[in-house]
């Protein structure tokens, strides 16, 4: 795509999306770190990978088992 267009272009192109990039509001990697540590503990009691499935309930059990005669 940058092929087809001319060094102004892209150059504007560059412009635009620095602009989109300064208008993002950022928050400081302290804050939202916490915050991501505090949500994944208040869902780890729902964690089925963290607090497992029942066996009624798992899609994956094997119906039958193998029988070695």
């Amino acid at each position: 795509m940058a092929r087809d267009m001319s060094d102004k272009d892209i150059l504007k192109m560059e412009l635009e999306q620095l602009q989109k990039e300064v208008k993002t509001t950022r928050e400081p990697v302290s804050k939202t770190a916490k915050e991501i540590c505090e949500w994944v503990e208040a869902q780890a009691a729902e964690d089925p990978l963290i607090k497992g499935v029942p066996e009624d309930k798992n899609p994956f059990k094997e119906k039958g088992g193998c029988i070695i005669t």
